[in-house]
């Protein structure tokens, strides 16, 4: 392996480190629930859930949607982190 790949597979594991990093704008993930599988879109910071809790509730959110949301933390914009009452309380 030359050094300059070696170089950059260092890099790599450097910014692996920092998820800060990266900002996630849009996404299609498939979610494996208790249930069923589901699909979950983050598109320029709103999320939809092909979950019957989302498509039936007015709240906007869904614990699959939550999950994400935590999982990918510091990876999200601002806007894309919260949802309802929790947006408020972190601009707040």
């Amino acid at each position: 392996m030359n050094s300059s790949m070696i170089g950059k597979i260092e890099k790599a594991h450097r910014y692996a480190h920092e998820p800060e990093r990266i900002r996630f704008s849009s996404f299609e993930a498939t979610f494996r629930g208790g249930h069923d599988d589901y699909v979950v879109h983050l598109n320029n910071g709103e999320w939809r859930c092909s979950c019957h809790t989302f498509e039936s509730h007015v709240v906007g959110t869904c614990s699959h949607i939550m999950a994400m949301q935590q999982i990918l933390g510091a990876s999200l914009a601002d806007d894309a982190k919260y949802y309802g009452a929790e947006a408020t309380a972190a601009a707040g």
